[in-house]
């Protein structure tokens, strides 16, 4: 998700992160290319961590306190372990990633913000001997741990070896304003129909049913969120994640199009969306305009901050009940030079630990494991959306955004939905479009 605006929020920290704030992580900047170095991979692994002192080098563009905090708890666990974290702004991090990673030097953990050339240049370690040591495949549901899997020239992602384990999510669902949704009579919807139920009872009472900001192609949140739902995780992701053959000009590719297009032409959609980014739209959802706003936990704090105990979260109803949210992770990989790979994935495998869970929650990301041990004050939007994360969970449908899926996804979902919205293309002309740029990106 390039959601470059977003860079420069609260989760600037981590690309990832600061990108999903802006329209769905999208990949971060090239980066510089280091020295060839063979990844690790038939090495033999420990989960022992030694008795004797151990200095464990992070470096990181994360800045919301979490690996901080996360590192901090892990000390207090094993004391003969120092971690040094070593924080470096987002715009240098990736430039300089590669080069820190083939030196000497090397870091025994790094913040990846994307796969590519990291894993192509053979700069990280194979981890896949570490998610049988810790049977993370049981810990994790599996569309966490795809996101940070890849061949080994880096590119379709999802198949072939693990190279990160994530740290911290964040996720996109629908917030509905709890007084207007009474005064109107509606629930929180559980299916399809019941929302689109509810968007006509709100247009037919003079409300605005969607909140949009779609200066940087946040409708993306929308068309991507029916596509999830109607098609399901796995054929989704498999597109995202450029698997050959994957196609969006499918049935839930038209329904999500078709979609946004039908709720921009009967009015459901702000006058002013294209006009608007993301931050306006919140604010604007948080003065009582608009019964609905597609957006992602990152921006719950500022939400329960402006309209504290009145606003509602939950993913979008999918076929069967089956919840799917669109989201991703902060994700740490072991560089192939590290001097400790076993502490380093010891690290790893603590962030998926209930006491793991209570901090990332707390920092402002939504836990690795464990969301039903996570809890914020009464009332607090947060508590919605940790149920709401513990579901796509539980329904194994995280799906990472569609931005991601090329250099140049987000510049076409952002200029073809701002014509969809305006009714100058078709729905069919908007998703060709998406297609050929998939298409072209995956050559």
């Amino acid at each position: 998700m390039s959601a470059r605006s977003l860079r420069r929020t609260r989760t600037t920290a981590a690309c990832a992160l600061a990108v999903a704030a802006a329209t769905g992580l999208t990949a971060c900047s090239g980066l510089t290319p280091g020295g060839q170095t063979k990844a690790a991979s038939d090495v033999p692994v420990s989960t022992k961590i030694p008795t004797d002192k151990v200095t464990l080098t992070v470096v990181s563009s994360e800045n919301a306190g979490t690996t901080k905090a996360l590192a901090k708890a892990f000390e207090a666990a094993h004391p003969q372990v120092n971690i040094d974290f070593q924080y470096t702004a987002p715009e240098d991090y990736d430039k300089s990633l590669n080069l820190k990673l083939s030196s000497d030097s090397a870091p025994d953990l790094a913040l990846l913000n994307k796969l590519g050339t990291t894993v192509k240049a053979g700069l990280l370690r194979n981890l896949d001997p570490y998610v049988d040591a810790y049977d993370w495949k049981t810990t994790y549901p599996s569309t966490q741990l795809d996101q940070w899997r890849a061949r080994d020239n880096g590119q379709e992602i999802g198949v072939g070896h693990q190279w990160a384990a994530p740290a911290g999510f964040s996720v996109v669902g629908v917030y509905y304003d709890k007084p207007l949704a009474a005064k109107l009579g509606i629930k929180a919807p559980t299916d399809r129909l019941e929302f689109e139920a509810a968007l006509a009872k709100a247009k037919a009472a003079g409300q605005l049913p969607i909140q949009l900001g779609n200066l940087q192609g946040h409708s993306s949140f929308i068309v991507q969120s029916v596509i999830d739902s109607s098609e399901g995780a796995g054929y989704t992701s498999a597109w995202v994640h450029g698997k050959p053959g994957s196609s969006v000009l499918s049935r839930g590719g038209w329904d999500g199009a078709r979609t946004l297009a039908s709720w921009a032409k009967a009015g459901y959609l702000p006058p002013g969306a294209n006009g608007n980014d993301l931050p306006a739209s919140v604010a604007e959802f948080t003065k009582g305009k608009g019964l609905f706003l597609f957006d992602g936990s990152w921006d719950a704090q500022v939400i329960e901050k402006a309209m504290p105990g009145k606003a509602g979260f939950f993913p979008f109803p999918g076929v069967g009940g089956r919840a799917t949210g669109i989201g991703t992770s902060v994700a740490y990989a072991i560089p192939a030079k590290a001097e400790h790979p076993d502490v380093a994935a010891a690290f790893l495998d603590f962030m998926n630990t209930p006491e793991a869970a209570k901090i990332q929650f707390a920092t402002g990301f939504l836990p690795v494991a464990h969301a039903d041990k996570v809890k914020a004050p009464a009332g607090d939007v947060m508590n919605d959306v940790a149920k709401g994360w513990k579901a796509v969970n539980d329904d194994n449908g995280l799906v990472n955004f569609f931005a991601n899926s090329t250099p140049t996804m987000n510049d076409t979902l952002t200029s073809t939905s701002q014509q969809l919205i305006a009714g100058k293309i078709t729905p069919e002309t908007y998703l060709k479009a998406l297609q050929d740029d998939w298409a072209k990106g995956h050559k």
